[in-house]
């Protein structure tokens, strides 16, 4: 990894725990952080019969939403406040009712306040891949 070093004197895994802890949406559909370290993280979510849509699939909204929810632990996971600047999703097979997805981000790339985190989401019982997902991130200022 090249690029920005993490905080000083900031436990980045701690700060962006901590933004999980407080992030309300991620929570209401059932998300779980698995693993949180510097650069990487896993987020598990089940896919309940309010996220399926009219094709018996779940929604891609729903799979985003995990993607960038697993986007922000990573991204965030340097003790710095990172938003998002922009991101770019392939679905490639469907979910559907009852499968565990499992979404894996790793940094790519930081450098200066931005940075690109890729995010693999798959299918738990199988591993197939259901979307990969690139974002890109913006550090806000430090005050």
């Amino acid at each position: 990894m090249s690029g920005v070093e993490p905080q000083p004197g900031v436990d980045g895994v701690a700060f962006a725990r901590q933004m999980w802890a407080d992030d309300e949406a991620s929570r209401r559909l059932g998300m779980e952080a698995a693993v949180v370290e510097q650069d990487r993280a896993v987020v598990r979510m089940a896919i309940r019969d309010d996220m399926v849509n009219g094709h018996a699939i779940c929604h891609g909204g729903y799979i985003f939403m995990l993607a960038d929810s697993c986007f922000a632990l990573a991204c965030n996971s340097r003790g710095r406040a990172t938003v998002a600047a922009g991101a770019d999703i392939s679905f490639t097979a469907p979910g559907r009712l009852g499968d565990v997805l499992v979404a894996e981000g790793n940094v790519r790339s930081a450098f200066g306040r931005s940075g690109i985190t890729d995010v693999t989401v798959r299918r738990e019982s199988d591993g197939q891949i259901i979307a990969e997902f690139r974002g890109r991130s913006r550090s806000l200022k430090r005050p």
